[in-house]
């Protein structure tokens, strides 16, 4: 070994050391930090977030916890944040405005909480967001027409095992990204609004590869499609979104 370079070494010890000391300091208590930029707060029985979160943090965790609420100025403080993960919490509502400031967010996930309804503005300008997890919310109830409006790069959408009878289509036509989007688990009623969404999926299919329907209501109706009327039957048993067209 050359000798700048043995001389190097306990300098290049230090400063590791030094390092790994700070991202130790810097932890919340409880949680863990794998790395400067990750923290873990998964499954510590927290039922509010945490204390001392760097600032720097790209990588939060924090499902399985008892969370019930997310302080409005939250990602304020946090602008540095790629990745949320609040899923199997107790969140009932997210505050409009909250995650507007998230413009590096580019996954989040608020499944498997208590949410009720998803309202206009509850993620403002969040331009970067890829996948949207929202399913498994046992009382979401209801999606605001422009819930979703200005996530322009959304790719995956996840709206399943909710208690969604309804969802107005242009909930989903403002989604110009979305390749990928759950809807199965529902309990759907077939109405106008139903068939609307219905034709959209259909007219939409070959931008949307992947739309999961299981389980889904099983009736037939007449709607409007691109080459005239066309009367739908959904199948009760289908794994994925199908229809017979007469």
């Amino acid at each position: 070994m050359l000798p700048c370079v043995r001389g190097l070494q306990p300098l290049l010890a230090l400063l590791s050391s030094v390092l790994l000391s700070s991202w130790g300091q810097n932890c919340p208590t409880s949680c863990q930090c794998p790395d400067s930029h990750t923290v873990d707060c998964s499954d510590r029985g927290l039922t509010h977030l945490p204390d001392s979160i760097p600032l720097d943090v790209r990588r939060l965790l924090l499902s399985d916890n008892w969370i019930a609420g997310i302080p409005s100025d939250f990602l304020v403080l946090y602008s540095d944040l790629v990745y949320l993960d609040l899923r199997n919490n107790s969140l009932s509502r997210i505050e409009p405005g909250t995650l507007s400031t998230s413009s590096r967010l580019v996954f989040l996930d608020l499944g498997s909480n208590n949410l009720t309804e998803i309202p206009s503005g509850t993620f403002g300008e969040s331009r970067g967001l890829i996948k949207l997890r929202l399913g498994n919310n046992p009382y979401l109830s209801m999606v605001s027409q422009d819930a979703f409006v200005g996530l322009t790069s959304l790719r995956e959408l996840e709206l399943e095992q909710n208690a969604l009878s309804s969802l107005d289509v242009r909930v989903l036509g403002q989604l110009p990204s979305l390749r990928r989007v759950r809807l199965e688990g529902n309990p759907w009623v077939c109405n106008c609004n139903f068939a609307k969404l219905f034709a959209w999926l259909m007219e939409n299919s070959q931008k949307l590869p992947t739309v999961l329907w299981a389980h889904g209501p099983s009736c037939g109706m007449t709607v409007l499609g691109p080459s005239g009327r066309m009367t739908v039957h959904i199948l009760q048993e289908a794994t994925e979104l199908r229809a017979s067209i007469a």
